[in-house]
């Protein structure tokens, strides 16, 4: 059996944790393990097996995928003979037409935009790296991967879609395009890619070792903040920083490094009020406008619900009513109780809002469900002499709300939760 001595020990590499700060030392990790903060229990460091090769198989097929779903329609609708197809570009154009440019904005870059610099990034990456070459602005391209994991949502499009295909078999025959049967694979493709990608593997084949924290550094109970040490958000490592200029920068990837992330609670704020401004005539004002040989009809998102309820889909009109009503209004509350708790200066239940925090994170953009199942009725039900269907006031608002809460939940430092915590006695 193999041991590990107290010299072995300190030799190992320092890392800090990106989100309790606290200063402790690498394990080793076998193929599929993860090593988790002995504090906060977030995950640091994930170790991919042989991910390299099937991450890049993966992200080519996602490029060919994603020519695929965006060429093709997604769904079509039949009335008295007449077909109405749509692609992801069509919902675009309709909503841009009809002057709803900041959801059409919203809808192209959360699902054409994004998921085309997820598939292409990583191909930029991975390439040359199979090739046995250095990837060109490596830097710039990981900074915006991780702005893509962040926006993309094609698995939440799905959803939608799913949802609009059900609304729209009341009204006529639904046809399916091969689109959306490529948009599903494409799905499952970016999930597998971005499972495979091991970004700390791949750093340190572009960079080398990256220059790490001197072994002297005492860890006893330390935050990295408390030692001078900084975590860089753009490429995880822990560092001193080098000088250039005014700015204190990592050495690797060259981003602008912080103990803690500037006027993090006034901007989380700003952001956290507007969106509760503006969540009362998302759920208040019409979110779609239907006109039919029957008159007009105004819907709101809890009148959407309803529909689904009684006319007996109940399981997405319990999906829809979580996505679209709940998690918005939870997540204003459970961001608003971590910026208030981090301005009173609280320490107890430190884990428990860092809990909170991962789940708010992780289900922050399923709120977008609305939006696109609005897009796809928008786009489809264009009768001009039997109905259309146009997006609403309230539709323009809840968009906002879902990227100010987003946007609220970048801006939290959830190292604040821990800045006043009592110190651990040692550290691993």
């Amino acid at each position: 059996m193999n041991t590990v001595t107290t010299e072995d020990r300190t030799a190992r590499p320092l890392i800090a944790c990106h989100e309790c700060d606290l200063m402790q030392r690498e394990s080793d990790v076998p193929p599929g393990g993860t090593l988790r903060c002995c504090r906060c229990r977030a995950v640091l460091y994930r170790r991919r097996a042989r991910g390299f090769d099937r991450a890049l198989a993966y992200a080519l097929a996602a490029c060919v995928l994603w020519l695929i779903s965006n060429a093709f329609p997604i769904v079509g609708l039949a009335v008295n003979g007449d077909l109405v197809e749509t692609t992801l570009f069509g919902a675009v154009r309709v909503l841009y037409r009809d002057g709803m440019w900041p959801l059409a904005a919203l809808i192209f870059v959360t699902t054409i935009l994004m998921p085309a610099i997820q598939a292409t990034g990583m191909v930029w990456l991975l390439l040359p790296l199979h090739l046995k070459r250095r990837p060109w602005r490596a830097d710039a391209v990981f900074r915006l991967l991780r702005v893509a994991r962040n926006w993309g949502m094609t698995e939440v499009l799905m959803l939608g879609l799913l949802v609009a295909v059900v609304k729209l078999a009341h009204i006529a025959s639904v046809v399916t395009g091969p689109a959306l049967w490529s948009l599903a694979a494409l799905m499952l493709l970016l999930v597998a890619a971005a499972s495979a990608y091991d970004e700390r593997a791949m750093w340190q084949r572009i960079e080398g070792a990256p220059p790490g924290v001197p072994s002297d550094t005492p860890l006893a109970g330390r935050t990295a903040a408390q030692s001078g040490i900084c975590v860089c958000h753009d490429c995880g490592l822990s560092t001193r920083g080098v000088l250039h200029g005014t700015h204190l920068c990592c050495p690797r990837c060259g981003a602008h490094l912080h103990l803690r992330k500037p006027a993090s609670l006034s901007r989380t704020w700003a952001y956290l009020i507007a969106a509760a401004i503006l969540y009362i005539p998302a759920n208040m004002l019409p979110v779609m406008n239907t006109s039919s040989l029957f008159g007009a009809q105004k819907d709101t998102i809890m009148s959407g619900v309803a529909y689904l309820w009684h006319s007996g889909s109940w399981p997405l009109a319990i999906i829809v009513f979580i996505a679209s009503i709940a998690v918005p209004m939870l997540k204003i509350l459970a961001i608003g109780y971590l910026a208030a708790t981090a301005n009173l200066r609280m320490t107890v239940r430190s884990a428990q809002r860092a809990r909170i925090y991962r789940i708010v994170e992780l289900v922050g953009r399923w709120s977008m469900l609305d939006i696109y199942v609005i897009a796809v009725l928008v786009a489809l039900v264009q009768f001009s002499a039997m109905a259309t269907i146009e997006a609403g006031p309230a539709a323009i608002a809840f968009g906002a709300v879902v990227v100010l809460t987003m946007f609220a939940a970048m801006s939290f430092d959830p190292r604040l939760i821990w800045d006043f915590s009592p110190p651990r006695n040692g550290s691993r």
